[in-house]
């Protein structure tokens, strides 16, 4: 019986050497781990209500993420509240958490500052910019408003009594873009009762209730209910019409506008250079796959992709646009 254990014990070693030397590619064959992008237990913060702008985003950016096999269970969770920055806040309290991240864009940078909000991206880790977008102007389909000439003229007679809905706060872009709009069609900017609600998806239910005569929003959170035929698009904010939308672009309509949205991902601050570096491969993983070309093209989103100081610069720029832009505005 001695003698079998040890005629065993060898064979047992040559096994288990030839597990080592087979285990490792087996185990990192579409793992993520090859690019060493695999985080174990990373969470996506959203800082608005589901359906929103952040939220397709986050949830998009998850899926293709686990589907190209990068890394695998990302949480996604919704933390609103005052624009993005009740998130803000939350993220920058998680210092040093290399397994956070959260989707923001120029709403949250407008937040910040018509709320004075005590965090700004300046206390954050930036990651990536991933997306840029037109917003769209959009009724309810019963809507008596046929055109853009049609709202625009409404809305020339009594600004005050056409109420407009956005998805983000002041300074943000779904309030920016409809003051660029009435500033383009000759109406005072001040006169404009902007209602701002907690994303997208918040505000369609205003819109189809007629509690808004229109809404401004972005292409993406409601590509399905206009081609649903749920909402009428009347015209798209960006330099060229959208793609399989008919609409107009504003400037094609005879309003001077040309304005798009943006969207990224940003971290808390105190990661080592590590964890940044593990957060940005990642994403540059994620932008290069099949999975990622194929949402851009499904949610009508611009590739816009941006990392590390350039990114970093971008936010500090786009901060100075705002405030540049609202006092240009008189707000």
């Amino acid at each position: 019986m001695v003698a079998l254990v040890r005629l065993r014990t060898p064979l047992a070693l040559l096994g288990a050497a030839v597990l080592v030397l087979v285990g490792p590619p087996l185990l990192t064959t579409g793992s993520g781990s090859e690019t060493g992008t695999q985080i174990p237990g990373l969470r996506f913060m959203v800082p608005n209500t589901p359906g929103g702008g952040y939220d397709i985003t986050a949830r998009t950016a998850a899926k293709n993420a686990e589907d190209a096999g990068l890394t695998h269970n990302i949480e996604v969770f919704n933390l609103p509240g005052a624009g993005g920055t009740v998130g803000l806040s939350r993220l920058v309290s998680e210092h040093g958490n290399g397994k956070l991240a959260m989707s923001m864009g120029l709403g949250v940078v407008g937040a910040v500052r018509s709320n004075d909000a005590p965090k700004t991206l300046g206390d954050t880790t930036p990651i990536a910019r991933l997306t840029e977008e037109q917003d769209v102007v959009v009724v309810a389909k019963d809507s008596p408003y046929k055109t853009i000439d049609d709202l625009i003229g409404a809305w020339k007679e009594n600004p005050g009594k056409l109420p407009v809905g956005g998805g983000s706060s002041p300074g943000g872009p779904d309030h920016l873009a409809p003051m660029l709009m009435a500033r383009a069609a000759g109406i005072p900017p001040k006169q404009v009762n902007y209602i701002p609600f907690d994303g997208g998806g918040e505000l369609l239910a205003s819109i189809l209730g007629n509690k808004v005569a229109f809404g401004v929003s972005g292409v993406g959170e409601y590509l399905d209910q206009i081609k649903a035929g749920e909402l009428r698009l009347l015209a798209v904010t960006g330099p060229e019409r959208v793609e399989g939308l008919d609409a107009p672009t504003l400037k094609e309509a005879g309003y001077d506008v040309n304005f798009t949205n943006w969207r990224g991902i940003v971290a808390p601050p105190g990661l080592t250079d590590g964890e940044r570096a593990k957060l940005v491969r990642l994403l540059e993983e994620l932008h290069g796959s099949d999975e990622w070309r194929k949402s851009l093209e499904q949610n009508g989103w611009d590739d816009a992709f941006l990392t590390g100081e350039e990114f970093d610069a971008f936010l500090d720029a786009e901060d100075k646009r705002v405030v540049s832009v609202l006092k240009e505005l008189g707000l």
